[in-house]
């Protein structure tokens, strides 16, 4: 395992664990967390579309394969 796959899992872990901690908390405010809610959700939509359109792109791939500075 190369040490920047290592050093995304160990940021990834905790701020897994803080996401749900946050989404447990706006749940346990129930009727006003609902706006936080809301703007959880816009901003984790917006997040996968970025990465599901990095994942599919095959011009970008290209580039980080053959094209280097």
């Amino acid at each position: 395992m190369s040490l920047d796959r290592l050093a995304l899992i160990i940021i990834l872990i905790p701020a897994a664990v803080w996401i749900v901690v946050m989404l447990a908390g706006i749940i346990a405010a129930w009727p006003y967390g609902i706006p936080v809610l809301i703007a959880f959700a816009v901003v984790a939509y917006i997040f996968i579309r970025i990465v599901a359109q990095r994942l599919s792109s095959r011009e970008d791939d290209y580039y980080e394969k053959n094209i280097h500075e």
